[in-house]
């Protein structure tokens, strides 16, 4: 697959010497040469042939699979994003089987069109190989039908049991069609990975269409099971089976008897060191650092791994971490024992609690030593418990879990910052949102606030492969040395060359060397299947009667199944669909409410938010994003205490802001007035294609549209004009004021403006009138736009890269 006539630039901004494609690393700087296959959606694409360049950077490897050329430079990015973009970004925490939105190219030269680029496609990366030692890189994955009838019983049942999960998300991003489309239905091993989406348009789709597609691949599923996929698909398609949680349950009682006649293994590592360059060490894992668990079996004795990540500096990053691992270390003795009846929504609501008790133990903690903001010491957490057949997974922060077997390396959890949440929201695609300042501050971790605020991720997977999972801190994570390092440090564990303790100090050596910047903590999973004893013959007995689980009953259980995702699982106390309509309430309370929401939220208590939003009848899912709680990390004496960002770089899409006189020093460029320009100042772009639309005075309210990084030319706002104060010109005495200039722009129009040239003159409004408001008030924020409400502070650690 690989060429020496492809030319890759070294993504070190400091190098870019062109490298041929078959190097790993840049032959002059030995940076890392990450080779991004993307798979092209759109019209046109058919038209290049390999080895032509698309948009002077993409090279064309075969129909619709190209390679960055240019890794370093950030894509492109559409001023607007088109309704077909969206479902990616909302879909991000199911990047592990969605792919994601690395750019676009917006025309093409041939035939026209535009081109979605998707990353996290399934397509092979570097240095995987067939059987045959033949080259798989940049090809794509198997259809899920074109190995189907050769798979084994458990992977099949695996198979059915992701796309049973994947239906209600995909479903209320209207593209659940995608999972009726063989073509776009790939697999990695035992992991189902859509190719692209599909918009379901004006046809009907139900779970009665999935059973009907499941089917036709009842003839070929293997014996153990075709009895039991036969009557699965006639429940659904009569309608017996009304939602996917009642699916997933059925398949989970299959994947239930049929992992019995399996044997796993599980070998454990621990590892954690302050690294180079600080004085103390705020990481914590469980078992403690240096633990080495060999041969474990989960069906007898479930091994539980913790990394926790200490925020608070020398004042409190260690106790909270400590804290919170003995505090869950605690409540998980009660774990029912394997081959008990447990369900697993029952299990991962103990998983949620307990997780939840370790933020009451530290924010009782702080609360007792009075600490406030930024003294308050909390803490991030990843957290891996092996129980049977299965992997649970728990997440709260920006530590992370990767899952590696011999054909990738996958970040299973989505960082709870700012720059995640801002794609789960629909606004900015990922790269460009890693581009805003304050982009990794978190948005929610341990002990920094009440547990009805603190929303942790929940998630599981069958374990159906051999497969190594690494938790680990961002002392490692950083800079994405994970994928960077994976094959020559992780892939030897599933190939017997190396043990998990070898592994885990190499890694350790490598974030000391080429991070070291951070404490570092490692805990490594080396998951084992064995051959199943069970013969593939022998019918399972699965009962079929279909638990009364409804879409419009939401619990913890029915919310529960969601693999590799941002899961809201809340208490019983806290699980409530909020009505769709708006309740009956007093007037007063609804100008309360709105009032609160457009803008006094800033000043109130996160709860208070939360209250007004639900009054209103907002969209529930988006209530947990209006209410956390911005968690900036304590400096340590060593590190310098961020500075307040500008105002600008707080807002999200549809916040106002009001301009003022500059906040600086009075210079030449401040005393200029405020353009807005037809577009972006973009590289090589002509100046007859970019207009001087007119002049924002002060006192003018505006609409932050949208947001966009261009290459060497800063960070550029989309801003729509809300309203301008009465405006007259000085004239002289016992004379009529002059009239307003027409440079100066009217309420409605919208145009762009660096951020650097508006960024001292404005101000977030937060109690603006309804007059204000303008040609803006048809479109008053939602808590998606006025979440953030005070500056988030950006994190002490490094700029996290794009993945």
């Amino acid at each position: 697959m690989q060429s020496d006539t492809v030319t890759i630039y070294c993504p070190n901004h400091l190098c870019q010497a062109p490298n041929p494609e078959s190097h790993r690393f840049c032959q002059q700087c030995r940076t890392h040469l990450p080779k991004r296959y993307l798979w092209a959606v759109g019209k046109g694409i058919e038209a290049y042939r390999s080895g032509e360049l698309l948009a002077g950077r993409y090279s064309v490897k075969q129909t619709s699979i190209v390679l960055d050329t240019q890794p370093g430079r950030l894509p492109h990015s559409p001023a607007e994003l088109s309704p077909d973009l969206e479902p990616y970004l909302r879909l991000v925490p199911y990047q592990l089987h969605v792919p994601q939105v690395y750019g676009v190219v917006e025309s093409l030269p041939k035939r026209g069109g535009a081109l979605l680029l998707l990353e996290q496609a399934p397509l092979y990366t570097e240095g995987v190989v067939s059987d045959s030692l033949a080259s798989l890189e940049g090809q794509l994955m198997p259809a899920l039908t074109a190995v189907w009838a050769e798979s084994p019983t458990f992977r099949q049942l695996n198979w059915l049991w992701q796309l049973a999960h994947l239906w209600e998300p995909l479903a209320s991003e209207g593209v659940a069609s995608t999972l009726l489309q063989p073509e776009l239905l790939r697999v990695e091993g035992g992991l189902v990975r859509l190719l692209s989406l599909q918009s379901d348009g004006r046809a009907s789709v139900t779970l009665a269409s999935l059973g009907q597609l499941w089917k036709q691949w009842q003839p070929t599923a293997q014996p153990a099971i075709a009895i039991f996929l036969g009557e699965l698909c006639q429940l659904m398609q009569q309608g017996q089976i009304r939602n996917a949680e009642q699916l997933v349950a059925l398949l989970d009682r299959a994947l239930a008897e049929s992992g019995r006649s399996q044997f796993r293994q599980i070998q454990v590592a621990t590892l954690t060191d302050q690294g180079p360059s600080r004085q103390r060490n705020e990481d914590a894992c469980y078992p403690p650092g240096g633990t080495v668990l060999q041969r474990v079996d989960p069906g007898q004795n479930p091994p539980l791994v913790i990394v926790c990540d200490g925020i608070g500096g020398h004042e409190g990053g260690s106790v909270a971490s400590n804290l919170a691992i003995a505090t869950l270390q605690q409540q998980l003795q009660s774990l029912p024992q394997p081959g008990s009846a447990i369900e697993p929504t029952a299990l991962m609501l103990q998983l949620e609690q307990a997780t939840l008790t370790a933020n009451d133990v530290i924010s009782q903690r702080n609360d007792s030593e009075q600490r406030q903001e930024r003294q308050r010491m909390g803490t991030t957490l990843v957290m891996a418990l092996a129980y049977v057949h299965e992997l649970y997974l728990t997440h709260v922060g920006d530590s992370r879990i990767y899952r590696i077997t011999r054909t990738g390396c996958h970040q299973v959890t989505l960082d709870d910052d700012l720059a995640a949440r801002e794609v789960r929201l629909g606004y900015v695609l990922y790269r460009e949102a890693l581009q805003q300042p304050g982009s990794g501050s978190l948005v929610q971790a341990l002990g920094m606030g009440a547990s009805t605020l603190l929303h942790p991720t929940v998630q599981r997977f069958v374990l159906d492969e051999d497969c190594v999972f690494l938790l680990c801190s961002d002392g490692l994570s950083d800079h994405d040395r994970v994928d960077e390092y994976w094959q020559s440090e992780l892939l030897p564990i599933l190939e017997g060359k190396v043990d998990v303790a070898t592994a885990s100090q190499r890694l350790l050596a490598i974030a000391n060397s080429k991070n070291g910047h951070d404490n570092v903590t490692i805990g490594l999973l080396h998951c084992q299947v064995l051959p199943q004893s069970r013969s593939e013959a022998i019918p399972l007995s699965v009962p079929l009667d279909v638990p009364s689980i409804g879409a419009a009953q939401a619990t913890v259980a029915t919310q529960a199944y969601v693999p590799a995702a941002k899961t809201q699982i809340q208490t019983q106390t806290k699980t409530q669909i909020l009505p769709t309509h708006k309740p009956s309430i007093r007037p007063l309370a609804i100008l309360l409410a709105l009032l609160v929401v457009l803008g006094l939220g800033g000043a109130l208590s996160p709860d208070v938010r939360l209250w007004a939003a639900s009054l209103l009848g907002l969209q529930p899912r988006l209530l947990p994003e209006a209410s956390v709680v911005i968690v900036p990390p304590e400096p340590t004496p060593t590190e310098p205490s961020p500075l307040p960002l500008p105002s600008t770089e707080a807002l999200t899409v549809g916040s106002f802001l009001q301009v003022g006189q500059a906040t600086v020093e009075p210079t030449p460029a401040t005393e200029k007035p405020l353009v807005l320009w037809s577009q972006p100042n973009r590289p090589n772009l002509p100046k007859a294609a970019r207009t001087r639309l007119g002049t924002i005075p002060t006192g003018s309210v505006l609409q932050l549209s949208s947001r966009q990084a261009i290459s060497d030319r800063g960070y550029w706002l989309r801003l729509k004009v809300c309203s301008i104060p009465p405006l007259t010109l000085p004239s002289p005495a016992n004379k009529p004021p002059s009239p307003v200039p027409k440079a100066v722009l009217p309420a409605g129009e919208t145009g762009w403006i660096e951020q650097d040239a508006i960024a001292p003159f404005v101000t977030q409004n937060l109690g603006l009138k309804v007059s204000q408001l303008g040609a803006c008030a048809s479109s008053s924020p939602t808590p998606e736009s006025s979440a953030p409400t005070k500056n988030p502070v950006p994190t002490s650690k490094p700029p996290k890269s794009p993945q």
